[in-house]
């Protein structure tokens, strides 16, 4: 059985080794993750494959555990009917601008519209007089690129940001 794991909270060290911990004593393996920092926030997000016999409920109890001792403001589990880990990232893109609201979803918007799906986003704004947004994105483009590239280089003219679309060496990952 597959299940998904969420958990977020003031960041403190120990929060991996508590979640994996409660993991490993349910027989659960750690099949796939990702976990960040977000102004000073811990949060995580895994795919965990237990066995069918599994209890999720005592599971979801031991994590909450983890959760109270570790001050976390949310943990939940929740089980995976399918998995399916449709096309894998083949490019990256870059926007840098100005900050200002709307950048990520008018991205997301323009990319959605080309039937393109982000696989990863990272997203960091700078402080200072006039702070600087940098939005990392990794895509998985089917089909012909030039057409998206073309979009990309228009949004890039008409907003004024700066943007970069590379293929991605997939022999790096």
């Amino acid at each position: 059985m597959n299940l998904a794991v969420s958990a977020i909270g003031r960041d403190r060290p120990g929060i991996v080794a508590g979640i994996t911990g409660a993991l490993l004593d349910a027989g659960g393996n750690v099949d796939d993750s990702q976990m960040s920092i977000l102004h000073g926030h811990f949060a995580v997000m895994l795919i965990v494959s237990v066995d069918d016999d599994s209890s999720i409920a005592e599971l979801s109890l031991r994590l909450d555990e983890v959760g109270r001792e570790f001050g976390l403001e949310g943990i939940t589990v929740a089980e995976l009917t399918a998995l399916d880990r449709g096309a894998g990232p083949s490019h990256v893109l870059t926007v840098y601008a100005a900050d200002r609201p709307g950048i990520v979803h008018e991205v997301a918007e323009l990319l959605a519209a080309r039937n393109v799906n982000i696989t990863d986003l990272r997203t960091r704004r700078t402080a200072g007089e006039t702070p600087l947004y940098t939005m990392m994105m990794e895509l998985a483009v089917e089909g012909e690129v030039s057409p998206l590239a073309a979009e990309l280089k228009r949004f890039s003219d008409e907003r004024q940001v700066e943007v970069s679309l590379t293929q991605l060496d997939i022999e790096v990952l």
